[in-house]
């Protein structure tokens, strides 16, 4: 997907919401585990409730990896199942180089044609180029994450002052593009999105931690807006979990569509 697609259905939905679909056959409602298979129906239905009020998918792979064969043809299906003009994120952090990124590359962008994979920038430049050769695919750069242990080497410092996330930013900006490059920026730091975006100003953000895990869509708006929006904003428990029922979907929709109407007043007052 090009970004101008993107802004144009973030435009026309009057949102930036991506839902995670982190299918854990723990927590679907009981009902599904007697269908063929319980994690395809799980998110056909969420899909379906939901499609209107989104703008990305983003299926955590960890969920699927764990189940072996039928994991992936579980995934296989929901991506054949996602509509054509939402974009797709398969959260996969993935961080090796040559050709095994190279092929990590083909079996998200060919084999299961998502629009984007999200990547550790870890080994440097060798590790996140690969990705990049795809045309109309994204690569979306772990830079500044919210949980507890990204105090341990994000903002160490070097000789000059520099925190290690943002030498991340200004190095792997050079090997690609606003059009091919997003960046992984946690919610819960939210002066920390405004640090992001002084760094890479025209750059989407995919933005975890909203809802279930305390961020404030407000300060994310607030601090990672551009031109473009800029943001693709996560919730996945709170939405994909906001029921347990035979209504699980409906009451999924209502959670996605209460996301959606803030996200629409954001917009509506930036002139959107």
């Amino acid at each position: 997907m090009k970004k101008e697609e993107l802004v144009a259905e973030i435009k026309r939905k009057q949102s930036f919401l991506c839902v995670g679909l982190d299918t854990d056959l723990n927590k679907i409602p009981k009902h599904l585990l007697d269908t063929e298979d319980p994690i395809f129906e799980f998110n056909k239905q969420i899909i379906d409730a939901t499609k209107d009020y989104c703008v990305a998918y983003k299926p955590n792979i960890a969920f699927y990896e764990c189940l072996g064969k039928k994991g992936w043809e579980a995934l296989e299906k929901t991506m054949d199942y996602i509509p054509d003009n939402i974009f797709t994120i398969a959260d996969a952090k993935r961080g090796d180089i040559g050709n095994t990124s190279s092929y990590y590359a083909k079996t998200f962008f060919e084999y299961l044609n998502f629009d984007s994979v999200t990547v550790a920038p870890y080994m440097g430049e060798d590790s996140v180029t690969p990705f990049l050769q795809f045309e109309d695919k994204w690569v979306i750069v772990l830079a500044l994450t919210s949980n507890a242990g990204a105090l341990d080497f994000q903002f160490v410092k070097d000789a000059q002052g520099e925190e290690l996330y943002k030498k991340v930013l200004r190095k792997t900006s050079e090997w690609g593009t606003p059009e091919n490059l997003m960046y992984v920026v946690g919610a819960t730091r939210a002066e920390g999105i405004g640090e992001v975006r002084k760094t890479v100003p025209n750059n989407f953000f995919l933005v975890p931690g909203v809802g279930a895990q305390g961020g404030s869509l407000e300060d994310v708006a607030q601090y990672g807006f551009n031109d473009d929006c800029g943001l693709l904003v996560n919730s996945s428990r709170g939405i994909i979990y906001a029921g347990q029922g035979e209504d699980f979907a409906q009451k999924s929709a209502e959670a996605a569509h209460a996301i959606q109407q803030d996200m629409h007043k954001i917009l509506k007052a930036k002139g959107w």
